[in-house]
């Protein structure tokens, strides 16, 4: 598997004949070939993780996954790959079988235009790199049953890329299957969000539609739970407290006013 070039630094003499110019141009045709040289073994660390997953050897596809994401250039904030058009994430299969992306330059570039122009499409490559990569860690996580650590890598994922259909339903499931208030109404937003970025046609609206209207009683149901538990130790302390003065929470009764707030009346 390659790897990448450490840096070298250049010999005093020569860098005494280089104007600061020249010397920059150097270091980003290094930069350049570095961050090929990244993607070629992130794709490999890809295809080797896919191999193991493949065989149900999950830990060890993660593995493989994080160290082809560990080559990759750190995230820009101006590095974005748009993955329109994955509508279809409901019949793919959980890992990405694409081949990372590899960069083509249009005719006609020459110099500075051609290095910039190459280096921006190089973010770009990364972006998708680290998407796809992500997306198989979260994958990975599924099949190991760590679901929270799932929803980290998918969200790590939609950072670089947004729109990634399968990454959005994968979390979504994974909240489903965390089941706190937080999750499921995370896992709802996510729904809604592939409502808006389905196409119409897509046959997974309906699916997406149903998976809504099954969470809805859940999220209730969560959150009338999770708020009975804070009530329930807020009147705890209150109690501590209260009991030093032969008081409790039960002599204070809240009683809507008639003017849409609520009373606090006090009883023995």
């Amino acid at each position: 598997m390659a790897s990448p070039p450490p840096d070298s630094d250049k010999d005093a003499s020569e860098s005494d004949y280089q104007s600061a110019d020249e010397g920059t141009g150097v270091e980003e045709l290094q930069s350049e070939q570095s961050i090929k040289t990244s993607l070629q073994g992130a794709e490999e660390l890809r295809q080797e993780g896919n191999d193991l997953f493949r065989s149900s050897k999950w830990n060890e596809a993660l593995f493989a996954y994080k160290r082809g994401l560990a080559l990759l250039p750190k995230r820009k904030d101006t590095a974005r790959f748009s993955n329109k058009g994955k509508g279809k994430a409901a019949v793919s299969p959980d890992i990405e079988d694409d081949p990372l992306p590899k960069h083509d330059l249009e005719p006609g570039l020459s110099g500075d235009d051609v290095l910039e122009k190459s280096l921006s499409v190089l973010d770009n490559d990364c972006a998708k790199a680290r998407a796809v990569l992500n997306a198989n860690i979260a994958a990975s996580l599924v099949k190991l049953g760590e679901y929270p650590e799932a929803v980290k890598a998918c969200s790590e994922a939609l950072l670089d890329d947004s729109q990634y259909v399968k990454v959005i339903q994968r979390r979504a499931q994974c909240n489903e299957k965390i089941g706190s208030w937080s999750a499921l109404s995370s896992a709802q937003e996510d729904y809604n969000a592939l409502l808006t970025l389905l196409p119409p046609s897509s046959p997974q609206i309906d699916e997406v539609k149903r998976s809504l209207r099954l969470l809805q009683p859940r999220v209730e149901s969560a959150q009338k739970k999770e708020m009975d538990e804070m009530m329930g130790k807020l009147k705890g302390i209150g109690n501590s407290i209260l009991g030093n003065f032969g008081l409790s929470t039960d002599n204070f009764k809240l009683e809507p006013n008639g003017q849409g707030g609520y009373s606090m009346n006090f009883s023995r």
